[in-house]
């Protein structure tokens, strides 16, 4: 560690990317936690619920930003799901 240390006091033009490639490293872990827990489409335990889509809610909107969305139901997939179950 003193030798990272020591290469950044020589180097000096290092320290800007050092810092950019560790912002972009956090942002990069902290969406992936953010999107395992609260997404309905990341699946971590198949045999628990093997079809994950069937318990999403929606009037709770699965975007960042969602601009006029209006969810009506498809007759043909309501018939399919119905005859399947």
């Amino acid at each position: 560690m003193g030798g990272f240390f020591q290469m950044l006091r020589k180097r000096k033009e290092l320290i800007p990317l050092i810092g950019f490639m560790a912002f972009a490293a956090t942002g990069a872990t902290t969406a992936s936690i953010y999107f395992l827990f609260t997404k309905p489409d990341v699946i971590l335990n198949k045999s628990r619920n093997p079809e994950p889509w069937e318990r999403v809610d929606p009037t709770k909107p699965q975007k960042l930003v969602t601009i006029n969305q209006q969810w009506k139901p498809v007759e043909e997939l309501e018939m399919v799901k119905s005859l399947t179950k």
